[in-house]
């Protein structure tokens, strides 16, 4: 088992993505020692009766607002409520940018409040995923105040949906705006295990990556 294989969530979030597919996921996470894996909502419930024979300490990891980011608050409220049932250990969820973008601060503020709330009483850790490269420093820095403020322990760099992957600067310049005790997953663009070395170096606690095998490979 590779050192670095406890800091990547193996991640598959394709569209297309089959149940066999979220199979081979859980098969790889025992045999490398996974710190999770991120899957669809549709597969959390089958992940999690695989993983509990095969990978037991393996976190379920799923999205919800996902990608976009826009849906209702009741509406990603009710997601993280459905997903906590089937067995998802961690939501990553999705910021309103565009409500960001409106300066609607209040709709914002009350968005992550209420996936705060929803993940918290139910026990689990809720990642906040900001899309860094749609936003600018004092956007970034605002979102972080409000994380601390609800709560939040995790901030996620993006999607790696929108054509922006996390660099070890976007890292290190998230580390400087988020309080001490927030841990910083990466996602989006991580291939080799030099870029997630060079991101682990820059702060971040996680990758989020779908070449998490090739990673653990190469770092034996």
């Amino acid at each position: 088992m590779s050192e670095i294989a406890k800091h990547i969530e193996q991640t598959i979030l394709k569209p297309d993505t089959r149940q066999e597919d979220i199979k081979q996921l859980c098969e790889q996470s025992k045999i490398y020692g996974f710190g999770g894996i991120c899957i669809p909502p549709l597969f959390v419930r089958e992940a999690r009766r695989m993983l509990d024979d095969l990978s037991p300490r393996t976190r379920v990891v799923t999205v919800v607002g996902f990608p976009m980011g826009y849906s209702a608050i009741a509406a990603k409220s009710e997601e993280i409520k459905r997903a906590t049932e089937d067995g998802a250990d961690e939501i990553d969820a999705v910021i309103n940018i565009s409500a960001v973008k409106s300066g609607n601060w209040n709709h914002v503020a009350n968005d992550i409040e209420a996936m705060s709330l929803a993940t918290n009483m139910r026990g689990k850790t809720l990642k906040l995923i900001l899309e860094c490269g749609l936003l600018n420093a004092d956007e970034i820095q605002r979102l972080a105040d409000l994380a601390a403020a609800s709560r939040i322990t995790w901030l996620k760099t993006g999607t790696g949906f929108h054509g922006h992957p996390a660099t070890p600067e976007m890292v290190r310049a998230l580390r400087k705006m988020a309080p001490d005790f927030m841990k910083i997953k990466a996602a989006g663009g991580i291939r080799t295990l030099a870029d997630a070395q060079a991101i682990l170096d820059a702060g971040a606690d996680r990758i989020g990556t779908s070449a998490g095998v090739e990673m653990a490979t190469a770092s034996k």
